[in-house]
């Protein structure tokens, strides 16, 4: 899926445009223990409280594609016959209201899921979507659609003790301590069924969410899926780091460091002004070449390939926003920690002076020290 589906099917979920009639789900406690179900109609609830349970579903398709949102891919087999493969078709193609499958798939999720003793909400929603035609001018024509693109949502939440707070007694005229009882967090973990890919059903992938993209809940994944999953972003920033410094070794200076981040920058920024609905993507071999063009040489390159041909797999397809953190530029040594725009990374140098090595970065214009304007001394 790229960005542009994912908003298309981002935009179902309002009272006024989606066609999810009923939610289903179950609530479990700390012990794996199913204490009521929900099975609701959202037309028969106030309107409110509808908008709420369309808010937590939506928040299963937000965040960023190849971050929060990963790619699951069935194989062939596990399509044509496996049991993963046909619970979830099953889910999908009763709409939901087959309650034996979701109490199948309530019990697979709860046998599995490890959220650390908490109680959380199951929850899931059916919508078939009357996809429009979409014409040469990329404007949507509602009368001549001719796909239904029939999917489920399914999102996680994490169900807390509110917190007491002051309360307002009408009757008293008076303010006393209240609880709001158990309160329902924003999903930890969910999956669209199918994929929406070319703006048609994908029965060969699932869109699945994290919440945190360094924690995948991969004993869900292998539950629910029975897939191995992408790195996580961190994982893959992980591997990147390890990959660059294990091959430049001694070589591995600040200025080249410096100049593939500022590369990767750039290109992630051009990729954005585009307006590219895909993610952007780069092979391994493009990563080499642009530590080759900041300056390393030819056995570091072929090193660099060789290891992350070893950490991500021969062909594989890395995002960039996931090797480099695009909101800050980081320099630390055992005593300080500098943070700088990225966009000002360049500005910081390294030089031996008598000897010592050095961090430096221009003082010119106003410098503040915790928002009290200083003087820097000159020679």
């Amino acid at each position: 899926m790229n960005q542009k589906e994912l908003n298309e099917l981002r935009r179902r979920f309002r009272p006024d445009h989606s066609a999810i009639s009923r939610v289903y789900g179950c609530y479990v406690n700390g012990s794996g223990e199913i204490i009521s179900y929900i099975d609701s109609s959202l037309g028969a609830m106030p309107q409110e409280e509808s908008e709420k349970y369309l808010a937590l579903l939506k928040k299963a398709l937000s965040g960023a594609l190849g971050k929060n949102l990963i790619d699951i891919v069935f194989s062939t087999r596990q399509v044509a016959d496996s049991e993963e493969h046909r619970l979830l078709l099953g889910l999908r193609d009763s709409a939901l209201g087959d309650g034996g499958l979701r109490q199948a798939f309530y019990d697979k999720v709860i046998h599995a899921l490890d959220l650390e003793g908490s109680n959380y909400l199951i929850l899931l929603g059916h919508d078939a979507y009357d996809v429009p035609y979409r014409g040469g001018d990329d404007e949507d024509q509602a009368d001549a659609g001719d796909r239904v693109f029939s999917y489920f949502v399914c999102c996680v939440c994490p169900v807390k003790d509110g917190k007491p707070a002051l309360g307002y007694f009408p009757g008293e005229n008076e303010f006393h301590s209240c609880a709001p009882g158990q309160i329902v967090s924003q999903p930890e973990l969910g999956f669209l069924f199918p994929a929406f890919d070319d703006r048609s059903a994908n029965l060969y992938n699932a869109l699945f969410y994290a919440r945190k993209p360094e924690a995948l809940h991969q004993e869900f994944i292998d539950a629910v899926f029975h897939t191995e999953p992408p790195m996580s972003a961190a994982e893959q920033k992980e591997a990147f780091e390890g990959a660059l410094t294990e091959s430049l070794g001694d070589k591995c200076s600040l200025e080249l460091v410096q100049g593939v981040h500022q590369e990767l920058l750039a290109r992630l920024e051009a990729h954005k002004e585009s307006g590219d609905p895909e993610p952007l993507a780069l092979t391994a071999g493009e990563l080499g070449r642009i530590l080759a063009d900041c300056g390393a040489g030819e056995a570091q390159t072929q090193t660099f390939l060789e290891k992350c041909g070893a950490c991500f797999g021969e062909g594989a397809v890395l995002t960039p926003a996931n090797l480099i953190d695009s909101r800050r530029f980081q320099v630390k040594t055992e005593d300080v920690v500098l943070d700088v725009d990225p966009e000002r990374g360049a500005l910081v140098e390294t030089r031996i002076i008598d000897g010592r090595k050095y961090i430096l970065i221009p003082a010119d214009g106003e410098v503040s020290v915790n928002g009290i304007s200083v003087d820097v001394a000159g020679e």
